[in-house]
C-alpha cells in the first residue's frame, strides 16, 4: 500500500529485524543495492558503484573520508536541482565513513525533499515513476540502519529532524517548478506549502510521541530485544 515517506522515520527504527544474540555485530557499512543508482561495495574496504549525479559520483564512490566530506560540503553549497536519490547516497556514504551524525541529517533531508516532490509533482507519471520507486527503496533499505544509529540518542535524533526540515524549507527543490515536469493539480507553490505543513505536523507528532516516558521505555525495550544498541551505538 502507498505510504508517504514522512511516516518512515520512527516506524523504521521500531521495525529493525530481530537477531539472535550470537549474530549481533556493529553495523559499519550499509550494504544496499538500488538500481540503476547505487551498488554498495562488496566489503567495507571496497568502493561502491554510484550513478546519481555526474558532478558527485566520483567523490561519493571514494573510500576516503575527505572525499565524502567534500561531496557533503559541495552539495550543501548548491543542492537546488539535486534529487533525493543523490541525498540518500550521500547519507549512506557518510555513514560508511563514520560521519554518522551527518548521515542522519542528510537521510532526513532526502526523505523530506521527496515528500515535497510527492505532494507537488505527479510521481505516478512515467517520467517520475523511477524516482518514486528508487527513493522508496533507499528509504526502506537504508532507513533501519541510519535510524538505528539516530535513535541511540533521541535528543540528537529530534534535533536532526528539526534541522533537516528547516533545511528543506530553506532549500526548496527547484525541479518542482520546471514546467516540463508533470505536476499534480493546483498551484505548485501552494502545494509545496501544504507539503511543508504536513512535514511540520509529522515532526511535531513524532516529538510528542517521544516526549511520553512510556513510549521512550517501549522504544528502549524494543531496541534491547532486537540488539539495536549493540549494532548501532558504538
Amino acid at each position: 500500500m502507498f505510504r508517504p515517506l514522512r511516516q518512515f522515520t520512527l516506524v523504521s527504527s521500531l521495525m529493525a529485524l530481530p537477531l539472535s544474540v550470537a549474530a549481533i555485530e556493529p553495523v559499519k557499512h550499509i550494504a544496499v543495492y538500488v538500481q540503476p543508482y547505487y551498488d554498495a561495495a562488496k566489503s567495507p574496504e571496497g568502493t561502491p558503484r554510484v550513478a546519481v549525479a555526474k558532478k558527485y559520483d566520483s567523490l561519493l564512490s571514494s573510500s576516503k573520508v575527505a572525499d565524502i566530506a567534500a561531496a557533503r560540503d559541495q552539495i550543501l553549497a548548491d543542492s537546488r536541482l539535486l534529487t533525493p536519490m543523490t541525498l540518500m547516497v550521500l547519507a549512506i556514504r557518510l555513514y560508511d565513513v563514520g560521519l554518522r551524525d551527518d548521515s542522519v541529517f542528510w537521510f532526513y533531508a532526502a526523505k523530506n525533499r521527496y515528500v515535497t516532490i510527492e505532494e507537488v509533482l505527479n510521481v505516478r507519471s512515467p517520467a517520475l515513476q523511477q524516482v518514486e520507486q528508487a527513493t522508496r527503496d533507499f528509504a526502506t533499505l537504508a532507513g533501519p540502519v541510519i535510524n538505528g544509529y539516530a535513535f541511540c540518542d533521541v535528543k540528537k535524533q529530534q534535533a536532526a529532524q528539526r534541522r533537516a526540515l528547516e533545511w528543506v524549507e530553506q532549500n526548496p527543490y527547484q525541479a518542482l517548478f520546471l514546467p516540463q515536469v508533470p505536476a499534480r493539480p493546483g498551484d505548485r507553490q501552494a502545494n509545496l506549502n501544504a507539503a511543508l505543513a504536513k512535514l511540520r505536523q509529522s515532526v511535531q507528532q513524532e516529538a510528542q510521541y517521544l516526549a511520553n516516558p512510556e513510549n521512550l521505555a517501549r522504544l528502549a525495550k524494543t531496541r534491547q530485544e532486537n540488539g539495536a544498541d549493540k549494532k548501532f551505538c558504538w
